[in-house]
């Protein structure tokens, strides 16, 4: 088996006398795209938090090929390799899309001495985020602020973000969160492109389980913070447990 990229140990964080992630042990190879599902309140999104560093957890550690990141801000995880889209974007409104993006791939190679300069004297850096451009179907608005973009455009922006960084670990929450019909296959191709690449680790909450089907080698089900099934699609969710948690809930289960 390959050497996990990412693994959590034990990772448990407490609000109060509540345990929002319980003891969770799970670890991620290259070359796989997980899915984390459960219901309302099961955890997904603070598990999320956790590895990206968002929340600084209770108990327990988060492992990057091997190295303990749990100390660390969400900026350096960042540089380390974990790589993170949003339910809610996470732009710079005010800057144009390319301007996004360059700035992306900016602080990836960290030329960030240079940032008040201007943007026509890094050529490089400009022809690398207009390829992100290309790959998100973004060429034809590059110039206009991100805030002018209507939300499907924002969210394959993000995307584009996510991408110039060139991390060892995409993490997508619920990426087609608030699209349309028409919008959210864009993405959905987006990342199915990006798990082509056997180096990357892909981890996704997602709630529609014909997206999970879809794209998922592999489904772990949290449940009231803690983990009760990791396997393949097919096996997972035909497990008694599994079906007992969706029961009335089914593929319409929210994070």
């Amino acid at each position: 088996m390959p050497t996990p990229s990412l693994r959590t140990e034990e990772l448990t964080i407490r609000f109060g006398g509540h345990a929002a992630v319980n003891g969770v042990t799970c670890a991620f190879v290259p070359g796989e795209l997980t899915a984390i599902v459960g219901p309302n309140g099961a955890g997904k999104t603070t598990w999320f938090n956790l590895v990206s560093g968002q929340l600084t957890p209770t108990h327990g550690r988060v492992l990057l090929d091997g190295a303990d990141v749990t100390g660390l801000p969400p900026s350096a995880r960042a540089a380390a390799g974990i790589g993170r889209a949003f339910q809610l974007t996470n732009l710079f409104p005010k800057l144009s899309v390319i301007e996004n993006v360059r700035l992306a791939v900016q602080a990836r190679k960290r030329v960030g001495a240079v940032f008040l300069r201007r943007a026509s004297s890094f050529g490089g850096l400009k022809r690398e985020a207009e390829s992100y451009l290309e790959m998100t179907r973004l060429t034809t608005v590059a110039d206009l602020p991100a805030a002018a973009l209507p939300h499907g455009d924002q969210r394959k922006l993000e995307v584009a973000l996510l991408l110039a960084m060139e991390p060892k670990v995409f993490m997508f929450d619920e990426p087609t969160a608030g699209m349309s019909v028409d919008e959210a296959p864009v993405i959905l191709d987006l990342i199915a492109e990006i798990r082509k690449d056997s180096t990357r680790t892909i981890l996704l909450v997602e709630h529609k389980m014909d997206v999970v089907r879809a794209l998922a080698d592999r489904i772990v089900v949290l449940h009231n913070g803690e983990l009760v099934a990791d396997g393949k699609p097919d096996e997972v969710m035909a497990l008694p447990v599994v079906r007992e948690i969706y029961l009335g809930i089914g593929a319409e289960a929210g994070s």
